[in-house]
């Protein structure tokens, strides 16, 4: 384990690599701040700029070849500096924008040409305005003529009280971040079961990031490991990997994103990894070879 820890802590290229085609579908770019302003009513003020160029040079770094963006909420709905970052790479770059519900076609319509395919919602209400349950379905039936599907920020636990609005949904839902699980719980948590049943959904995704938000003993991030095979093993066809950089308002600091790939062999043997970083990913997001 001692190996282990010092090698995942290292300023360095991961001991694992990544598959070709291998796709980080959660990160964030952010700044330069004169070039795209932050939003007056944003959540939190990013210490650091992470544009689009350390994200590349961080993907490079690590394996990576392809990247799906998310909007970061310091942006709100102004989803310009993704556009921005696809456009440098729009063969191998997606992205998730965030926006209101009364959105036009039109403005989706832009959005679609520029390389985005989901938006993104927030359902934890300490850090969300959960959206008008009418307008939000209304807006999923128009997204569903683009192809694209939702990408949810919940807690697992919630996942009974939001069965209706899920049943409903005339698009696929991806969960963020394995639904806010806490690995310290253990296994049997209730929440983690719930997360593991709605897994056996055909238009359910997950989202094995963020696993040092997971983690309850911190890096190298081992005791998330298990919760992220049990999903994996659970819904081969439909999990998806990401590293969530750069790692806003963090439980535990991540001192290189190649802890977070040297955790994947314990996560699953190369075909699931595999699916779990190339096949799914390319599948949802219209990436081609």
């Amino acid at each position: 384990m001692t190996d282990f820890i010092e090698a995942t802590l290292s300023p360095r290229r991961p001991r694992f690599t990544l598959p070709r085609g291998a796709c980080d579908t959660h990160c964030h770019v952010i700044g330069p701040a004169r070039s795209f302003p932050y939003a007056a009513s944003r959540p939190y003020t990013p210490e650091e700029e992470t544009d689009k160029t350390v994200l590349s040079a961080l993907h490079e770094r690590l394996g990576v070849d392809r990247a799906v963006i998310v909007q970061a909420t310091v942006y709100a709905t102004d989803n310009r500096i993704v556009l921005d970052a696809i456009a440098d790479r729009p063969h191998a770059r997606r992205g998730v924008a965030l926006v209101d519900t009364s959105i036009s076609d039109a403005a989706l319509q832009a959005l679609h040409d520029g390389g985005i395919r989901a938006v993104r919602f927030g359902f934890v209400r300490q850090l969300w305005t959960p959206p008008d349950p009418a307008e939000f379905q209304a807006l999923m039936h128009r997204i569903a003529g683009l192809g694209w599907h939702v990408l949810l920020h919940l807690d697992a636990t919630a996942l009974v009280e939001l069965q209706t609005m899920l049943d409903a949904l005339p698009v696929p839902f991806l969960i963020d971040h394995m639904g806010r699980i806490d690995a310290g719980a253990g296994l049997d948590q209730p929440g983690f079961a719930q997360l593991l049943e709605w897994a056996q959904r055909d238009h359910c995704w997950i989202k094995l990031s963020a696993l040092d938000r997971i983690s309850a003993t911190g890096a190298p991030f081992v005791d998330a490991a298990p919760f992220a095979r049990a999903l994996l093993e659970a819904s081969p066809e439909r999990v998806l990997w990401g590293t969530d950089y750069p790692h806003p308002n963090p439980r535990h600091p991540v001192l290189h994103d190649a802890t977070l790939v040297d955790v994947l062999p314990l996560c699953g043997d190369a075909r699931a990894l595999h699916k779990l970083l190339v096949a799914n990913p390319a599948r949802l997001y219209g990436f081609v070879d």
